[in-house]
């Protein structure tokens, strides 16, 4: 297959959120389309999709990029004032994108410091940073946005050189590139004409990107709609923020070619950088976390001893409740051993600890929790560390539906912890395994049909009532899609075939339904790590929340 001379190195998913709209599927198909090697995805001061992209291009046989639009405050990090005459947001635009995977640790660090730390209106990190996590990273100069542009255009051409040569000595020879943008802004005109000069006094590369917020052309309207919807404003309003042209669309090698015919070198550029990032991501291992056990033990030796102590205790219960003479022990006994045997070959003995001693506190502590579900209540080694209240012998349950040793996968105990409690739960084993070590599950919030009528609805100026109507008249029933409802519901076609502003709307929403709109904390999950989370994967924190 013969591949395109260009390669797309600052682009906005969805997950850039609000404020790019390009849903991950249809980026891959695009990049398919436009025969294109690779293609970067640089989000707005998050990595959210940096695993879900790595995936789906990878099993498509396009290499992914994984970058990010990072915000760098103008002083340090922990500074949370605006300089007098900089910008309301205190920081400026730069793309980070990893080539290896030391480039992708250091970018995790980065990203999560910027949320646990440097956050003022957004994530921010600062040079300090920078300079301690550059290895392994690229470089670009990023939008109108970025240090490099802003000081052009106030006419500081001194301190904008000053200010490149900085950025190449942190990121270090060839790692650093000047942006060009080619979109229709006055500004943005200037710019590329100081950069070329830059670049011959300088003699760091330039490189050409679009910064791409949606896929083609005829999208600029509903993203149009989105932005309104991150700002809160309505479509009509003289001020707002507004995308001043229809030109962030991921546009064709050839039309950025032609955009870029005095700089051929700013496209072949792209092909050059796509070469150096090579990140391959070591996926499926487990690391589970230590567990303290005590002197002259090993994990596996503790557990073993926890769990036949255990099952001694259960006998006299198991007794008790069945009055009419005693238990077959041996048979017992024998299955306890060769579940022993079995979860030490898989290496999961530290996990049978880590889930036994929070329910332990939990129960000492009046912290109601269930007697267990799903496969788990098969394991005699899970009822013998009080893991679960359930005798697996009488019922004939099965081990191997819990641990199967043909296919090691992690076990699976679903614990139920009381709600009004379960953030004592997490505060223990936070404290017993680190700050740093602990957190909990992000999830996305979507725009569902109903939902996404009356945002739209209400960025268009349309009455709340007349939206309403139309919003009630989506079905209530699970995972509906609005062009679902179109077909089930005769009076929504109606109502878009007579009214053209709700013909309007009803195209947008379809645009944009579905689409990530917000991050939140999910409701269960707890992560343990074994080394600093930051080793594995990027931490985010919200201004209102302290959860991390």
């Amino acid at each position: 297959m013969h591949h395109s001379d260009f390669v797309h190195l600052h682009l906005h998913t969805e997950y850039s959120l609000l404020d790019g709209a390009i849903g991950l599927d249809n980026l891959i198909k695009k990049a398919i389309d436009l025969k294109m090697p690779a293609v970067a995805v640089t989000d707005h001061g998050n990595l959210f999709s940096a695993l879900d992209f790595y995936l789906k291009a990878v099993k498509a046989g396009i290499k992914p990029i994984i970058g990010c639009e990072i915000y760098v405050a103008p002083g340090s990090r922990f500074e949370k004032t605006a300089p007098a005459g900089q910008n309301d947001e205190a920081s400026y635009h730069l793309i980070l994108l990893a080539r290896n995977k030391h480039g992708y640790k250091n970018l995790v660090k980065l990203v999560t410091s910027a949320y646990l730390e440097g956050f003022y209106y957004k994530p921010r990190i600062d040079k300090e940073l920078l300079k301690a996590h550059s290895e392994g990273l690229i470089g670009l100069s990023a939008c109108l946005g970025g240090e490099i542009p802003s000081l052009l255009i106030q006419n500081r051409y001194e301190d904008a050189k000053k200010t490149a040569l900085e950025y190449e000595r942190i990121f270090g020879k060839d790692h650093f590139y000047l942006e060009l943008q080619d979109n229709g802004i006055p500004e943005q005109e200037i710019v590329n004409r100081e950069l070329l000069k830059l670049t011959k006094d300088t003699g760091i590369a330039v490189v050409a990107t679009n910064d791409c917020h949606y896929l083609d052309m005829k999208d600029h309207k509903s993203h149009d709609a989105l932005l309104c919807i991150q700002t809160g404003k309505t479509v009509s309003e003289p001020k707002r923020l507004r995308f001043s042209s229809e030109t962030f669309y991921m546009k064709t090698p050839d039309e950025m070619k032609k955009a870029f015919s005095h700089v051929p070198e700013a496209i072949s550029n792209t092909v050059k950088i796509a070469e150096l990032c090579n990140l391959e991501l070591e996926l499926g291992k487990y690391h589970l976390p230590h567990f303290p056990v005590p002197e002259g033990y090993t994990r596996e030796s503790f557990m073993a001893e926890l769990a036949r102590k255990g099952l001694e205790q259960r006998f006299t219960e198991i007794e008790a409740v069945r009055r009419q003479g005693s238990v077959d022990r041996a048979a017992y006994q024998a299955r306890l051993e060769s579940e022993i045997q079995m979860i030490d070959k898989m290496g999961f003995a530290g996990y049978f600890l880590i889930v036994s001693d929070f329910i332990r506190y939990a129960k000492e502590h009046g912290i109601p929790v269930g007697p267990g579900r799903g496969s788990a209540a098969g394991s005699l080694v899970a009822y013998s560390l009080r893991i679960t209240d359930l005798d697996p012998l009488p019922y004939n349950l099965l081990f191997e539906r819990f641990l199967n040793p043909e296919r090691i996968s992690m076990p699976d105990i679903d614990v139920d912890f009381c709600q009004d409690r379960r953030d004592e739960v997490i505060r223990y084993v936070t404290e017993k395994y680190g700050q740093d070590h602990v957190t909990q599950i992000i999830t996305y919030g979507t725009m569902l049909a109903k939902g996404v009528i009356r945002d739209v609805g209400r960025v268009l100026d349309i009455p709340y009532s007349d939206v309403d109507k139309v919003a009630k008249l989506v079905p209530n029933t699970l995972g509906i899609t609005l062009d679902k409802a179109m077909e089930q519901e005769p009076r929504l076609k109606e109502i878009c075939q007579k009214e053209p502003r709700m013909a309007e709307l009803m195209e947008i929403a379809r645009a944009l339904e579905g689409q990530v709109r917000h991050a939140s904390k999910h409701a269960a999950g707890v992560v343990i790590s074994q080394e600093p989370l930051t080793e594995y994967l990027p931490l985010f924190k919200t201004p209102k929340d302290e959860i991390t």
